[in-house]
């Protein structure tokens, strides 16, 4: 299947990107596949889980992938992948990318870099039977190389939240369920206060540049979602191309039922399944010390505003 449409879940992590992610992959016709930008290292070469639950390379859904974007993934190389990848996918290059076309040799390199996404998409689109792929990698920079690619085809979900609660939430340790004895990383990344609130600052810029340049943008603030999700949910599965009525995955309850995915990484909310109930989380407002607040604060606020924040 080759005229599907691609829907990219941008943001920082830690604003509930993945219970969003997770919900347009129990719409019939939508494949979420979580954060793709990371399947290099950690599907390819350190063999973590996919969501559901078995190891990568055991996976039947991602060998199907495999062979068909690929010839199977013994045919590529992670380590030439992940160097294309610094040599692109960074948010150093995305004033060069954004002012049009880039100069030649990032041109060339940007095309070798979104080829290898546009055949592992299309493949997954073919295998699956979806007409929408979900890539919830979120990086501002890898949507950015993606509308050179796509054009008017890619689809933009920014999902934003509070800064203050981004914040808070990068400082937890966060043990990953899915790391391997060759995982560089074993528990969740972590942020400084200040960390955080760079990068929020530069992601949501980028994003919010991506939509004033012309991208189709459907921004969401986590907030709102929490306080309707059925609500909320119904117009992100619109925008997503989802023409069902009713109230999508969700139960008469408010509640939701979560099947098995196949994600290749990602917050370990993507092994959860059964019934989940989305609620607020508010436990930065406690939880955040004043000093930290102020300094999150500080920094974001001449991009926050822009949000409602």
């Amino acid at each position: 299947m080759d005229d599907f449409r691609l829907l990219f879940v941008g943001g920082i992590g830690r604003s509930g990107s993945t219970l969003i992610e997770r919900l347009l992959g129990e719409l019939p016709g939508v494949c979420s596949v979580g954060e793709v930008v990371h399947m290099w290292r950690r599907a390819l070469v350190d063999d973590e889980p996919c969501g559901c639950g078995v190891p990568f390379r055991a996976c039947g859904f991602w060998g199907e992938v495999g062979e068909s974007a690929f010839g199977g993934w013994d045919r590529v190389d992670p380590r030439a992948v992940l160097a294309l990848k610094d040599a692109v996918d960074r948010t150093r290059f995305v004033p060069r990318l954004l002012g049009g076309r880039p100069p030649a040799a990032l041109a060339d390199r940007l095309d070798a870099y979104t080829a290898l996404y546009d055949r592992l998409y299309t493949a997954i689109a073919r295998v699956s039977g979806c007409r929408v792929v979900v890539d919830a990698s979120k990086h501002a920079s890898l949507a950015v190389c993606l509308r050179h690619r796509y054009g008017p085809r890619l689809r933009l979900l920014h999902v934003v939240r509070d800064p203050r609660a981004v914040a808070y939430a990068w400082g937890k340790r966060i043990p990953r369920p899915d790391a391997t004895a060759t995982s560089p990383e074993q528990e969740m990344a972590r942020y400084s206060p200040a960390r955080a609130a760079v990068q929020w600052t530069a992601q949501n810029a980028v994003l919010a540049a991506l939509r004033r340049t012309g991208t189709e943008t459907l921004r969401v603030r986590y907030e709102d979602f929490a306080a309707d999700p059925a609500a909320a949910f119904s117009g992100i599965a619109e925008f997503a191309g989802h023409s069902g009525a009713g109230p999508g995955p969700f139960g008469p309850d408010g509640a939701v039922h979560l099947s098995p995915t196949h994600t290749v990484s990602g917050n370990p909310m993507r092994f959860t399944t059964g019934p989940v109930r989305v609620r607020a989380d508010t436990a930065w407002r406690a939880g955040l010390a004043p000093g930290d607040r102020a300094v999150v604060s500080a920094i974001t606020l001449p991009t926050r505003w822009r949000f409602g924040y």
